[in-house]
């Protein structure tokens, strides 16, 4: 379908796709097999602007729009989610700072951020505090001139690699959610250091490691916004950045599809290719039909929020949910049409599998976004 893109989007479009196709592609198994981070490629986002996207012209940046970074992410994640997450996962990490952050803290990181420098992480997640995002532990006491950090963080995307943190931690524990706040804690900070490196099922070329505080000095300048609104700021962030998750499981079904086409009409059976066999025809409609529904929820959403909507939590999550059920699907019906080839790893697909798996579950688990959606539709009727 035409999504009408600008041309400038379609210009961010072609330079995304050349990237994944001559750059990521060739070295995406390996990446995989090895579980490591993919410096080389960033270097290439950081060269190609790519990591421009994420900010706005007045920081350094040449968009910072959601349906930019959706076109992005989306071109990326079709050849591989995992290495596509050094970018988006940066761009969840900045989203506390340009969301709620000062001029001053703006002025200092988003330009690191824009020229590929740095990148950035978002560290909200702890052993007791996942979906109930206000059960977090990691403490930061008021010391006068700087905050005492002290806490874990776990399963953090970017995690070791990033210069950047926005880290949540409890001001005031007795006022439960309310006594969150925002920090930005920079690498290399004494008493911050990382803990184990996960061994994932999938996306295994994005960092996700745990982060640990002992002690930490943090500056009162690092506070984002002011003490006890960390959770609105975790809040707002995930509504920004849950159509950049979609987009990525739409990437990752896209490229999946693409496979099982090329594969359904190359494969013979009972001497004519499975591609023309309705059973075969029928599971490649609905995944097409599947991608293109997705994407246009993703896409008319994020057009919704870049054109100056206020309330989008419901839609935010609604394309999360709906996107990545629909890439688990796709993924495994590919699997499927490709048969005992789709189980091996000589074919892309087995893989697409498993990292479509995590967009279901990281940013809020398609369980909470449909509460999110509920809530949200409920009190319209009221």
């Amino acid at each position: 379908m035409d999504y009408f893109l600008t041309e400038e989007q379609l210009e961010i479009k072609e330079i995304a796709r050349k990237v994944a196709e001559e750059k990521i592609k060739p070295v995406r198994e390996k990446y995989d097999e090895e579980g490591t981070f993919p410096w080389d490629i960033v270097e290439v986002f950081a060269q190609t602007d790519l990591f421009a996207v994420l900010v706005p012209e007045e920081y350094g940046g040449i968009s910072g729009k959601i349906t930019d970074l959706c076109i992005v992410t989306e071109e990326l994640s079709r050849v591989c989610g995992g290495i596509s997450l050094a970018l988006g996962a940066t761009g969840l990490g900045l989203y506390p700072i340009l969301l709620s952050g000062s001029e001053e803290q703006k002025q200092k990181y988003l330009p690191q951020i824009a020229d590929g420098k740095s990148l950035a992480a978002f560290a909200l997640t702890e052993a007791n505090a996942g979906s109930d995002a206000g059960a977090i532990e990691t403490t930061a006491e008021d010391k006068g001139d700087y905050y005492l950090l002290n806490g874990t963080k776990q399963w953090i995307t970017n995690g070791g690699e990033a210069d950047i943190y926005t880290v949540f931690a409890m001001t005031d524990k007795t006022k439960g959610a309310r006594g969150a706040s925002c920090l930005i804690v920079e690498k290399g900070t004494p008493g911050f250091s990382f803990g184990k490196k996960e061994n994932k099922m999938g996306i295994r070329a994005s960092a996700t490691s745990e982060l640990i505080f002992e002690d930490c000095k943090i500056p009162k300048a690092n506070l984002i916004g002011r003490e006890g609104i960390g959770f609105m700021i975790g809040m707002k962030t995930f509504d920004k950045s849950r159509p950049m998750v979609a987009a990525q499981a739409i990437g990752i079904a896209q490229g999946a599809y693409e496979v099982a086409v090329e594969y359904s009409k190359q494969r013979h059976q009972f001497g004519k290719p499975i591609s023309s066999f309705q059973a075969v025809q029928f599971m490649l409609a609905d995944m097409a039909t599947q991608i293109e529904a997705a994407r246009s929820l993703v896409y008319a959403t994020a057009r919704m929020m870049d054109n100056g909507c206020k309330k989008f939590s419901k839609e935010s999550a609604m394309c999360k949910y709906y996107a990545s059920d629909m890439a688990m699907k796709v993924t495994t019906d590919a699997v499927q049409i490709l048969g005992g080839y789709g189980y091996m790893k000589e074919y892309p697909v087995e893989k697409m599998m498993r990292d479509a798996k995590i967009t279901q579950i990281y940013e809020g688990t398609n369980q909470i976004q449909r509460s999110i959606v509920a809530a949200n539709l409920l009190k319209d009727f009221d």
